[in-house]
């Protein structure tokens, strides 16, 4: 969006053109822009600096900025003729890089028409309000702490599960100086979650003459649950290939226990072929929960 200043006592249209449309300028290097008029016109003139006697009668002016030291420098084009008199502000944008990308800061041209300073976060650090892994089903916060960061209402966070976008938050207050922000998102993690990665990503959307600037945290979950076999019976057919196998996933890990065997054990597995037909119950546990499985094992003649 290009921003304008007018003063037309005269006239409604103000035909002032700039060459290029706006300028982006680090601090410290030069620019160059021209200033025209677009329509015929009867003795008019153009002038950098204001309505004055010795205005230039010319159709076009350059002006050449060897060196850019003022970060609130303005550059006004002012022109007259027998129908109108005006004036029209260059729309300009002033970074350094020794702002942006080193410390990702740089000076922004405003819609309003200001210069602002506009900082992209110094940091940005994801957390949750729990110390140590979440429990399946419970509800927690997830907080984005952005820090030093301006014009906080272009900023926008993210919030990712994996490469899946949650959530975004945006801030509509408005602020032209460097302000610490937080941004919050609930979530109810499940066993599909353990080991999932978290990001908050924090993006200031300075427009396309802006240069790209984003930040993000990430937080790896660990999500504990309870054991849940996928069924709770099984047949086997007696055969040395053949296990019972009571394997399940949980976290913390469970350990087995198996029922109607004439010595304990505490694999997962056990071989078919070592069984008498019957039926064996095994129980994986964790400090969360248990959950049974019962193995039916058969002979082949029993079919």
């Amino acid at each position: 969006m290009h921003c304008l200043y007018l003063f037309v006592p005269f006239a409604d249209y103000c035909p002032i053109l700039f060459s290029p449309l706006d300028v982006v300028a680090e601090y410290g290097a030069s620019f160059s822009v021209n200033c025209s008029v677009n329509s015929i016109t009867h003795q008019f003139g153009l002038n950098w600096e204001g309505f004055n006697n010795t205005m230039e009668d010319s159709e076009e002016i350059s002006r050449i900025v060897d060196k850019v030291t003022d970060w609130e420098m303005n550059v006004t084009c002012y022109m007259h003729s027998n129908e109108t008199q005006c004036s029209q502000d260059l729309p300009i944008t002033i970074y350094s890089e020794f702002f942006f990308p080193k410390t990702n800061n740089f000076l922004e041209f405003t819609h309003s028409c200001e210069f602002l300073f506009t900082e992209t976060p110094d940091s940005v650090f994801i957390s949750v309000n729990h110390s140590g892994p979440m429990m399946e089903g419970e509800p927690y916060e997830l907080q984005c702490d952005i820090h030093n960061v301006a014009p906080v209402q272009d900023l926008t966070v993210h919030w990712y599960k994996g490469q899946t976008l949650l959530d975004q938050t945006t801030f509509p207050e408005a602020s032209k100086t460097p302000v610490n922000e937080t941004a919050t998102l609930l979530i109810r993690p499940d066993r599909a979650d353990d080991g999932v990665q978290y990001r908050c990503e924090a993006k200031l959307d300075l427009g396309a003459e802006g240069p790209p600037n984003s930040t993000e945290s990430a937080l790896n979950a660990e999500v504990y649950y309870k054991p849940q076999h996928s069924s709770s019976t099984e047949t086997i057919i007696k055969d040395d290939k053949v296990m019972l196998d009571c394997t399940v996933k949980a976290n913390p890990a469970p350990t087995y226990t198996w029922d109607h065997l004439k010595e304990k054990n505490s694999s997962s597995e056990l071989k078919s072929s070592a069984l008498s037909p019957g039926n064996y119950t095994c129980t994986a546990t964790n400090t969360l929960g248990r959950d049974s499985k019962v193995f039916i094992v058969k002979s082949t003649g029993q079919f």
